[in-house]
């Protein structure tokens, strides 16, 4: 008889950016566990990028909203789980209640860092070393082994897989052409003002890239609503909003189709990095030392003002210079250093 596989549940994040960031501890798992059965427990608006990581076996959707407590129906999933006899779980997000369903799972080992009063809850309870593992995915990957095992170098890159045949239904319902000179624009950042260019500069980005031959589209959800409408009649309209159109499972194939991405700090810049696309990801109040992208092809720019990065939602002091001052000129700039890399040619 074979012997049965190794079985982990991860607790996953809720922020787009972080569940492309939690990608490479996935890899890291299926090296030191071949055969390895990886369930991940996630925000339902997080499973079509899990749909698109081979590493993970089932995706389940965690019902609990953002801050909802409910422990009834915590015990109720984690007792629902049991039958799946877990060897493990790894929980990342560090709050008391992301620890609760894998404890009434009756998961054996159950491991994460020390936060919030886990005690018993987790059993592999990790020390967090800030200095030591400065960026959030080298906390993440540091999970998969032994505390004091070095991490793997390198730390294997996100992946997100696209297929054709579904990218290309995703063109032709919104009625787009996928010629080869895309340029996608990312306009949104949930986390605040703080992290969004202003709406003016895309809008002057768009008509520089529009001249030269560019389609170009701004991407974001819902929410990006009012900046995608602001870029788009700020530049006559030579920018298509697309904001709020798709769902973020076509908005990944708005992204995969492009030929370059400029993206605030934001999910989707972490997406453009793990389809491994030509990018120029823009940081003002945050910074790319804790949450960089995550692709050789990323290109950061960042004015390292003085006053940044504060990770503030709103700028406290009013100016907003760390983004109002990065010009769509410094931004054309680095976009021909991208393209020129990608394609070993000009613009």
């Amino acid at each position: 008889m074979a012997p049965q596989p190794y079985k982990i549940l991860i607790v996953a994040p809720s922020w787009v950016g972080d569940m492309v960031m939690a990608q490479p501890l996935f890899m890291r798992l299926h090296q030191l566990h071949p055969g390895l059965l990886l369930d991940v427990l996630a925000p339902a608006w997080t499973l079509p990028l899990l749909a698109r990581m081979t590493e993970v076996h089932e995706a389940i959707a965690n019902p609990f909203g953002h801050g909802e407590f409910n422990l009834a129906a915590r015990y109720h999933l984690g007792k629902a789980l049991r039958q799946r006899q877990y060897d493990q779980a790894i929980v990342l997000p560090n709050s008391w209640k992301s620890a609760l369903v894998p404890f009434f799972a009756g998961i054996a080992k159950r491991t994460g860092y020390r936060g919030e009063m886990r005690w018993g809850l987790l059993n592999d309870v990790r020390e967090l070393n800030k200095d030591k593992l400065p960026l959030m995915v080298e906390r993440f990957v540091a999970l998969a082994d032994s505390p004091d095992s070095p991490l793997p170098n390198p730390i294997p890159q996100p992946k997100l897989n696209t297929d054709e045949q579904t990218r290309h239904t995703t063109l032709s319902k919104l009625g787009l052409d996928p010629e080869p000179r895309i340029a996608a624009l990312c306009v949104g950042a949930e986390y605040g003002p703080a992290k969004r260019w202003p709406a003016a500069h895309f809008a002057a980005l768009g008509k520089l890239l529009h001249a030269k031959g560019f389609q170009v589209w701004l991407v974001g959800s819902a929410k990006d609503g009012e900046a995608g409408a602001e870029a788009a009649r700020l530049s006559m309209d030579t920018c298509l909003d697309l904001c709020g159109k798709t769902s973020l499972n076509e908005a990944v194939d708005l992204l995969a189709s492009a030929s370059v991405i400029v993206s605030n700090d934001s999910g989707l810049m972490h997406v453009a990095a793990a389809l491994d696309k030509p990018l120029v990801a823009l940081y003002g109040s945050s910074s790319p030392g804790f949450t960089p992208p995550l692709s050789h092809k990323a290109h950061i720019l960042s004015l390292n003002l003085s006053c940044s990065p504060c990770f503030k939602r709103e700028c406290p002091l009013g100016h907003l210079e760390c983004l109002m001052k990065l010009t769509p000129q410094n931004v054309w700039e680095q976009i021909g250093v991208a393209i020129n890399e990608e394609n070993h040619g000009t613009i």
